[in-house]
């Protein structure tokens, strides 16, 4: 579903990397919408979300990932989370 021009793009915490748990409470599974769950997500995560969003949200595609949808980690070296971005259609 789009907001104006901008797609929509979802956040999904798909895995993580490391023994300890997410210092903000984070866990596998969660999912959130980047422009309404903005103060929900850790802003670690957020920092490391914002060019993948900017690329998915401008049509743009990574090397070796499905179109609209881009995985990437946090950047907590205790327990890096890992994310997928995608579009929403």
């Amino acid at each position: 579903m789009a907001r104006g021009k901008r797609p929509q793009i979802e956040l999904t915490i798909t895995g993580k990397l490391g023994k300890m748990g997410c210092h903000r409470g984070h866990h596998v599974g969660e999912t959130f919408d980047y422009d309404t769950d903005r103060g929900k997500v850790c802003p670690m995560a957020m920092h490391c979300a914002f060019p993948y969003v900017d690329i998915l949200r401008y049509g743009g595609t990574l090397p070796g990932q499905p179109e609209g949808e881009a995985e990437f980690c946090c950047s907590d070296a205790d327990v890096a989370l890992v994310f997928k971005a995608k579009v929403v259609e």
